[in-house]
């Protein structure tokens, strides 16, 4: 049966209360690889409450707060969730991120795209992070590539089908990158980062992910962008997890728990305080997150 456009597009999310802690947002880095040397003294901000200035939360973290879950995989949905894969992340500040925190987030669908029969859809769900004071923390896009649902807009007498976002550019081709970062993943990665609660069993169970058609289970997508969100912390922020105040990107390939990241950064001359980046897997030479833009003041 197709999915169903009117019933998605006005399906109810109830608010996610969420209270996160100390410990919660210490998790969330060691789950990124945070620590894994234990002589990196910039890390420690990230794992370590103990450090000069007190604990500090990856703004990254974001986007695993006041999540609605895996509701794709509910009967209600229609979704085919097994080809269900996260296409694109995108995500604004609007302040720094506390350590530890009640929060709520407030989820809607608010795009559905008919890419056409065979060629899948695109979802775009929104979340909009706040404080419990009502204060807005950030507002997060998940853009979902449905893999199994195109052609939905010609079922059923017709259906409406919704103009994308606007797209999102590809890095230079005529200069090289202004930063090179490189960083491991851990083989166990996506059982840790599940733990951020995504339990889509692609991420942890052989068999899934197979039926998915991959040799073996993936990486999630957000651990990925997590990755990426730290190494321009790195590269272009001092560290100072404050001053990122955007980050959209394109899932282009997974990535497989263990392998290497490398992420190459550009200056929009254009643009101060901008940046455009990917990132590749070295091991296979493939580019696994493409289109990347940042804003860091």
């Amino acid at each position: 049966m197709p999915i169903n456009y009117q019933h998605l597009r006005n399906r109810s999310f109830a608010p996610i209360r969420q209270h996160y802690t100390a410990r919660d947002t210490m998790l969330y880095a060691l789950s990124l690889g945070l620590g894994n040397d234990p002589m990196n003294a910039s890390a420690l901000p990230f794992v370590f409450e103990g450090s000069a200035g007190g604990l500090r939360a990856l703004p990254s973290q974001a986007v695993v707060l006041g999540y609605s879950g895996f509701w794709a995989r509910e009967p209600d949905a229609g979704i085919d969730w097994v080809r269900l894969l996260h296409g694109e992340q995108r995500l604004r500040l609007h302040r720094p991120l506390p350590a530890a925190a009640e929060v709520v987030g407030h989820n809607r669908i608010t795009h559905l795209t008919d890419k056409g029969a065979g060629k899948g859809a695109i979802m775009v769900t929104e979340r909009r992070l706040e404080t419990a004071q009502g204060e807005l923390l950030a507002t997060v896009q998940q853009v979902s590539f449905l893999r199994g649902d195109g052609g939905y807009s010609q079922a059923d007498g017709g259906q409406p089908s919704d103009d994308p976002l606007p797209a999102l550019r590809p890095t230079p081709e005529d200069r090289a990158p202004d930063f090179v970062d490189t960083q491991s993943t851990r083989p166990e990665a996506a059982l840790l980062y599940r733990l951020m609660g995504d339990f889509n069993p692609l991420h942890a169970d052989p068999a899934t992910a197979q039926a998915a058609g991959f040799a073996r289970p993936i990486l999630h997508g957000l651990a990925s962008y997590g990755l990426v969100a730290h190494a321009l912390l790195r590269q272009c922020a001092g560290h100072d997890p404050s001053r990122l105040r955007a980050l959209d990107i394109r899932f282009a390939a997974p990535v497989y728990p263990g392998e290497t990241l490398v992420t190459e950064i550009w200056r929009d001359p254009a643009q101060p305080g901008q940046f455009q980046l990917r990132a590749s897997v070295p091991e296979r030479d493939k580019v696994v997150l493409s289109h990347g833009w940042a804003e860091i003041v």
